[in-house]
């Protein structure tokens, strides 16, 4: 599950709130899939490192967004 541009793209669109709300969505992804590990045998930890990845694209992307409407 690698960052590809169409989420980029996605994700830019999106405005401020819709960039918290998905935050909030990647982060409770995230939760469960560290509860999977302690559970499951059989985890890929490619999966952890994708949907920290994943995370942090989408703060980056509000943060670019939040200066930009203070500069503007």
């Amino acid at each position: 599950m690698e960052i590809k541009t169409n989420q980029l793209t996605t994700l830019r669109a999106m405005d401020i709130e819709g960039l918290r709300k998905e935050i909030r969505e990647r982060q409770k992804a995230y939760f469960s899939l560290r509860m999977t590990r302690k559970t499951d045998v059989q985890f890929s930890v490619h999966q952890l490192r994708m949907a920290r990845r994943g995370i942090a694209v989408a703060k980056t992307i509000l943060v670019e967004k939040l200066r930009s409407s203070l500069t503007a």
